[in-house]
């Protein structure tokens, strides 16, 4: 069988999977955004508390001074900041995944 590439959707599709295997892994129950729209991809539940996720592929970069690898990733909408959206970026590379410090309630 020929290895293809998968297109964006997919690599969007994949993220969500990872995400949702990676968030049980930590104690969370998960809910899916069954539309394609909105403001978050996942509903977590933990302890008693609800994050509303938004899962983002990480894009690969190069530091030009410094040479070193690092990862890049969009920010939040102000919708998404208002309803405390958090993100969730996934290193497609090594399948890793981590939410995003975001400074404060307000700004991204």
């Amino acid at each position: 069988m020929k290895h293809t590439k998968h297109c964006d959707s997919r690599k969007g599709d994949m993220a969500e999977y990872y995400a949702v295997t990676w968030l049980w892994d930590n104690g969370y129950e998960v809910f899916k955004n069954c539309g394609c729209t909105g403001l978050a991809d996942l509903i977590a539940l933990k302890d008693g508390q609800t994050t509303l996720v938004d899962v983002k592929t990480a894009q690969p970069q190069l530091h030009k001074k410094t040479g070193n690898n690092f990862t890049k990733c969009c920010s939040r909408t102000p919708e998404q900041i208002e309803a405390g959206v958090q993100l969730l970026q996934f290193n497609a590379v090594d399948r890793s995944l981590y939410f995003t410090k975001h400074r404060d309630k307000n700004y991204d």
